[in-house]
């Protein structure tokens, strides 16, 4: 069937909206005898395979980007539909101009009828008409605009999940793998600009023992009681991590050895006096930390800082834990 035979009306296409009815009249006699064809739903009407450029325009059902484009069976098409061509729209645009294979499955997500539009008939409409070749330029700066956006949602999320990864599921606080990424860049920074820096080891006492008495989940409340009291004592410029089990890591940029250890002093006081259990009528002890401290000196790397603090931290239990040593 030729679109000449039909009683579509050239007014309720897309791409001949606000056309003069003289050049309505020339735009029909050009496309009069381009063919209407029908598309059942689930059928693929373009894809990567498709031989030839030609535009599609929609005069009945729908066509869409479905989720048949990721492997995934037809069934309940126009509520899989990720991007639906309503009547009057059209797809295909961009390969009649390009003459690229198309980059997305598109196929029909209702029984469709179809005006099939080839390349040369298109190029002959834009010659013939500025009013077509108007809205075919809006038609592909919306496409692009929403291509723009897409990608935009896209580098979000992506780096949600990035960030995600970085975060560690039970305390909230930054994991190891944000550690082995970020430190050495906060301890190059900090020797590029002859800015001190200092860390804190912090290492929850007698832990093994605590969950061995009290249980696991008690134990993760423990944890997570002490990373809320390292962040609650934190400037927003200063980092807390989970180093591994029981171990936490405060990093503090911009602070010498006597401001840290006026900071890791207060934490170990906030942390010996947090309630971490609501039933105060079973007699359960406060948990409290040892803290090592150690800020950077000249020439130093990550590594040997953190041992530095490691060492410091060695040495607070030795002392009898629940205290700062430097």
């Amino acid at each position: 069937m030729h679109f000449g035979n039909t009683d579509y009306k050239l007014s309720n296409i897309h791409l001949f909206r606000d056309i003069s009815d003289d050049n309505l009249d020339t735009i029909g006699n050009i496309i009069s005898q381009c063919e209407v064809v029908k598309a059942k739903a689930g059928q693929v009407v373009l894809d990567v395979h498709s031989s030839g450029a030609r535009l599609y325009i929609v005069l009945k059902g729908a066509l869409g980007i479905t989720k048949m484009d990721l492997g995934l069976d037809n069934t309940n098409l126009l509520e899989n539909a990720i991007t639906q061509y309503l009547p009057g729209e059209c797809v295909g645009e961009i390969s009649v101009l390009d003459e690229e294979i198309h980059s997305a499955t598109i196929a029909a997500i209702t029984d469709s009828e179809l005006l099939v539009i080839e390349a040369e008939t298109m190029w002959r409409l834009i010659d013939e008409s500025n009013g077509v070749a108007r809205n075919l330029l809006q038609l592909l700066s919306f496409r692009i605009r929403a291509a723009n956006a897409q990608i935009r949602n896209r580098q979000k999320v992506g780096e949600f999940y990035r960030q995600m990864s970085m975060i560690d599921g039970l305390t909230g606080l930054h994991n190891r793998a944000w550690l082995n990424n970020q430190l050495p860049s906060l301890i190059d920074s900090a020797q590029a600009s002859s800015t001190p820096i200092s860390i804190i080891m912090v290492d929850l006492d007698h832990f093994k023992r605590f969950n061995d008495e009290h249980g696991h989940l008690l134990g993760d409340d423990a944890l997570q009681s002490a990373a809320k009291v390292l962040n609650a004592g934190l400037r927003p410029s200063d980092f807390a991590a989970r180093y591994g089990g029981e171990e936490m890591m405060v990093i503090l940029p911009n602070t010498n050895q006597q401001s840290a250890l006026i900071v890791a002093e207060r934490l170990c006081s906030r942390l010996s006096k947090t309630r971490v259990f609501q039933d105060m009528q079973k007699p359960l002890p406060h948990i409290t930390a040892s803290f090592g401290l150690a800020t950077l000196s000249e020439g130093q790397d990550g590594k040997s800082l953190v041992a530095a603090a490691d060492a410091a931290l060695y040495r607070a239990k030795e002392a009898g834990r629940n205290q700062v040593a430097i």
